[in-house]
């Protein structure tokens, strides 16, 4: 009886020390199969990537260098009005909006795959020009007694700047409750990586305000267009309209706004090439 039960025990644990051997043998296995797979991921993965780099067409690093470049046109005509034109030229609203757009655009650069930090750096310069243009622009008012017009931009101004800090900071609440509710379409819109709780969105729509202001004024007296200006807005739709295709997550918002803006910026650059150079010659 006893000399069955030592037989069945040293049965029993000759079973479990097999199954651990096996266990170990099969693990042991299967490790070499996993690092060949994630090797030849990895090879894959930078042969894409060595691909799209040799690819002048499909570098997004070139393109966004590019735009970035163009984008520093605008910047130094802020930077070149500020020591050379007189302060009555400058629109308030349309600074404001500029503001705003650079301020978006620095967070978008500094966000998006690939990071482009010459494009972010050209934006937060252009922050820097728009709000002394600003400054200059307030103090001239001042200066000629338009108090009440200084005092109702500011109140606005004050106005607009809290609910876009109401909704930034209540954004990421409202899109987690919109993405949890599962209801269709507006939770798929909202989990978007480039949807509307994102700045992916909100920089390209204000760059619609830039383009929109190009169209309602096509046949804006020459005289009053900047050949650098717009030499440089015709260049950034260019460039941007292939890098929006490029980034990470994938912009067609911001394709769409910088075709609209090489439209409308290629079409007054053309019109003053002709009055200032063609016609004048006839």
């Amino acid at each position: 009886m006893i000399a069955s039960r030592s037989i069945s025990r040293l049965s029993g644990s000759s079973v479990f020390r097999a199954k651990t051997i096996n266990r170990r043998f099969l693990s042991t296995e299967k490790e070499p199969l996993k690092e060949a797979t994630k090797q030849a991921k990895e090879a894959v993965d930078v042969k894409a990537n060595a691909k799209t780099e040799d690819s002048w067409w499909t570098s997004a690093t070139l393109w966004g260098r590019l735009g970035a470049i163009a984008g520093w046109g605008m910047s130094g005509s802020a930077l070149y009005d500020a020591q050379y034109q007189s302060p009555d030229i400058i629109s308030m609203n349309m600074t404001s909006v500029l503001i705003v757009y650079s301020s978006l655009f620095a967070r978008w650069a500094w966000i998006v795959k690939p990071q482009n930090l010459l494009l972010a750096s050209c934006h937060i310069t252009n922050v820097g020009a728009q709000l002394n243009q600003l400054r200059r622009a307030l103090e001239y008012k001042l200066e000629q007694g338009q108090k009440e017009e200084v005092e109702k931009f500011v109140y606005t101004a004050a106005g607009g700047a809290a609910a876009g800090a109401v909704c930034l900071l209540g954004a990421p609440t409202m899109r987690s409750k919109m993405i949890a509710t599962n209801i269709g379409i507006l939770s798929t819109v909202a989990a978007a990586d480039a949807g509307p709780f994102t700045v992916h969105f909100w920089a390209p729509m204000s760059k619609w305000l830039i383009s929109g202001a190009s169209f309602m004024d096509l046949y804006r007296d020459t005289d009053k267009i900047s050949i650098a200006q717009y030499s440089a807005l015709t260049f950034t739709g260019l460039f941007f309209s292939r890098y929006s295709l490029l980034v990470t997550p994938i912009n067609y918002t911001l394709c769409s706004v910088n075709i609209a803006l090489f439209g409308s910026s290629a079409w007054h650059l053309g019109r003053k090439i002709n009055a200032d150079f063609i016609e004048e010659k006839k």
